[in-house]
This record gives C-alpha cells, structure tokens and sequence, in this order.
C-alpha cells in the first residue's frame, strides 16, 4: 500500500467522520449514563474492534479498494476508536478507585480483543 492522494484523502475523510461519531458517542452516554466510569470509550473501543474484526473478515473473503479499505480502518474506525483516551481516563480512575481503574483496564483490554475476534469470527461463518 502506498500513500497517494487518493488514499491520504480516504483515510482524512474516514478520520474526521470517525471522531466526530467518537465525540456524540462520549457526549451521549455522558449526558445520559452517569456515572463515574468511562462508558462512552469503553463502547466505541468495543464496537470499534468489532467492527474491525468483521471487515478484516470480510477483506479476506472479498476484493475492496485500497483507498475503501483505508477509509474504513485506519481513518473511520481508527479515529473512532482511541487508545489514548482509554489510557488517561484508566490513570485518572487510578487515583479515585484502583478496582474501578482495574476494571476499566479489563474491558478495554480483553473486552477489544475478544469483540474483534467474535466480528472476525461471525462474518467468517456468514461469508461460508
């Protein structure tokens, strides 16, 4: 794969609608379940790995664009997804509650990886 402007526009694009889903997700379940744990990011880390379990499913069984391709992982689901805010709110939650911090580790942690491999897995079956 090599970066062209085509591609370098797909991922743009994919980014900027990715973080903006991120950013009403976050705000939503802040507005609406509140509480003091970080359900908006444990949920888009969550659906974000699934999804891309099932697209990589779904690459591997059928021909897609690159640029299509690129749109929909590295920009879209990339930017859904965030590594960095899981990391700081799991430091935060340290010093107010290391059971809650431990948790939120856990399922973003174990929860991802096991939401990406069930995705990978159901498409998979389906596309058989």
């Amino acid at each position: 794969m090599s970066l062209n402007w085509n591609m370098i526009f797909a991922i743009g694009l994919g980014g900027f609608l990715g973080a903006i889903v991120r950013a009403y997700v976050v705000q939503f379940t802040n507005k609406y379940i509140p509480i003091e744990f970080p359900v908006g990011i444990l949920l888009v880390n969550l659906v974000g790995s699934f999804l891309a379990g099932a697209l990589f499913a779904y690459f591997s069984t059928y021909s897609l664009s690159v640029n299509l391709k690129a749109f929909l992982i590295t920009g879209f689901l990339g930017a859904l997804t965030t590594y960095s805010t899981f990391a700081i709110e799991s430091y935060l939650l340290w010093g107010t509650s290391i059971y809650i911090a431990i948790t939120n580790i856990t399922l973003n942690l174990v929860g991802s990886i096991l939401v990406a491999g069930g995705g990978f897995k159901l498409i998979h079956f389906f596309l058989k």
